[in-house]
């Protein structure tokens, strides 16, 4: 498949690679020019270009961004997301990196917000697993097979991001629509734990609202972000 990645860093970048190697054609891009994306210069399979060229006539882009990002995305961008089959979103809302969000401080889904700005459906996928362990593992130390979650929209297009999720080594786990994907955001039980699939299930059996208070003052509870943010590979 074509597939368009908007940010390049430790996620964005990792999957950039993953997927080529697998036979993808990816084409990688960030808040700068090409050129700026020297690290990708000799990787067979990656292409680096401008952002609106990643989204042009690929078959599934993937925004691996600061949530902040999302609403200073052009509007050109926006334009040529509209006709992309498929666009997923790794992102996720530190109030500490992005500034306070009202329509997420008062409860809206993480994703959920992102496909309200694009105004098209987006899937919520890769956003819970630090870059390390989706770069070296898909196995756990027992030999089973890690879950990787995905929430969004029933249908053809989930089976087809589920899918990818297989060929990149995971055992995807279906996260409901993307107003349940609050469930798969930082400070629930499963964000950021490696997991068989079996694990995140009964882990999102367990993530209540009742608790949402709680699950946001862990995700509060990071003072110095990018220190934290680089130790589990999720900075982006």
């Amino acid at each position: 498949m074509r597939i368009g990645i908007i940010g390049a860093g430790l996620v964005g970048g990792t999957l950039a690679r993953k997927l080529a190697s697998i036979g993808h054609r990816v084409r990688i891009a960030n808040s700068r020019e090409p050129s700026s994306l020297t690290e990708f210069e000799n990787d067979d399979g990656i292409t680096p270009v401008w952002a609106d060229e990643a989204a042009d006539g690929v078959d599934i882009v993937i925004l691996s961004l600061p949530q902040k990002a999302i609403g200073t995305l052009s509007e050109s961008l926006k334009s040529t997301l509209m006709s992309v089959p498929i666009v997923i979103d790794t992102g996720n809302y530190y109030p500490v990196r992005d500034g306070n969000i009202d329509a997420l401080d008062q409860g809206t889904a993480d994703s959920e917000w992102v496909a309200g700005i694009l105004g098209r459906p987006v899937f919520k996928v890769f956003n819970n697993i630090g870059a390390p362990s989706l770069k070296y593992k898909g196995t756990d130390d027992e030999g089973q097979k890690l879950g990787l979650t995905v929430a969004g929209p029933s249908g053809e297009d989930k089976q087809k991001v589920s899918e990818l999720i297989v060929q990149l080594g995971f055992d995807p786990v279906d996260g409901g629509d993307l107003g349940q994907s609050w469930r798969l955001q930082p400070g629930t039980p499963i964000y950021c734990k490696d997991m068989t699939a079996d694990e995140m299930r009964t882990g999102l059996q367990q993530t209540t609202r009742q608790d949402i208070g709680r699950y946001h003052e862990d995700r509060d509870q990071i003072e110095d972000f990018d220190a934290a943010m680089k130790k589990v590979g999720e900075f982006m």
